[in-house]
C-alpha cells in the first residue's frame, strides 16, 4: 500500500517511525511516506510534502483526566477550539499534558506524535475539515510523514469527526 518518497538522505528508521509505519501498513489504507530534513514553518513543511498547509494534520494529545487521554487531529492552519471540544466530549475541563507525559502515554516525542503505533489506542477526534481531501500526518519521527486520504484516515482510526477547531 505504501509508496515511499525520500526527499532527504536515507537515515536509520527510529523505533517510533517503525511503529507508526507498521501500524499504517496494518490499517490497510493507502499512504505515501515522505522524508525530509528540518523545516522552519508550516508553509515549508507543506511545500516539502506537496500538500496545502491546511492539509498538514497536527496530532494533539489532550488529557480528560488521570490516565485518560485522546488524540485530536487538527488541520495545520487551525487550532483546537476548547469550548467546541469540551462540548463534544461533554466535559467541563480538558488540558494538554507536558511533553514528558505525552511521550509516556504515546511513545512519541512532541512533533512526531501520531495515533498510528501509539503505545495505547486512545480515542481520536478528527476535525471536520480533514475528510474529503489528502492530508499529511506525522510518521513517528522528525521529518517523516504519511500522506493519506482524510476520509480513510478518519475511518481507520474510528475517529469522531466534528468541528472542533478555529482559525489560527
Amino acid at each position: 500500500m505504501a509508496r515511499m518518497s525520500d526527499d532527504a538522505p536515507a537515515q536509520a528508521a527510529t523505533d517510533g517511525e517503525r511503529r507508526a509505519l507498521a501500524a499504517l501498513e496494518a490499517s490497510s489504507i493507502a499512504f505515501t511516506v515522505s522524508r525530509h530534513g528540518p523545516v522552519r514553518s508550516l508553509a515549508e513543511a507543506a511545500q516539502t510534502r506537496g500538500i496545502e498547509p491546511s492539509g498538514i494534520v497536527k496530532t494533539i494529545v489532550v488529557r480528560r483526566g488521570d490516565d485518560d487521554f485522546l488524540f485530536v487531529l487538527v488541520p495545520g492552519d487551525r487550532t483546537i477550539s476548547w469550548p467546541k471540544l469540551r462540548a463534544l466530549l461533554g466535559v467541563s475541563r480538558l488540558s494538554m499534558p507536558d511533553a514528558a507525559t505525552a511521550k509516556d502515554v504515546t511513545g512519541y516525542e512532541r512533533g512526531t506524535i501520531t495515533p498510528f503505533g501509539s503505545l495505547r489506542d486512545w480515542p481520536v477526534v478528527a476535525d471536520s475539515r480533514i475528510p474529503g481531501r489528502p492530508v499529511s500526518i506525522g510518521g513517528g519521527a522528525h521529518g517523516v510523514a504519511a500522506t493519506v486520504d482524510g476520509a480513510d484516515l478518519a475511518k481507520a482510526l474510528a475517529a469522531t469527526v466534528a468541528d472542533v477547531t478555529d482559525p489560527e
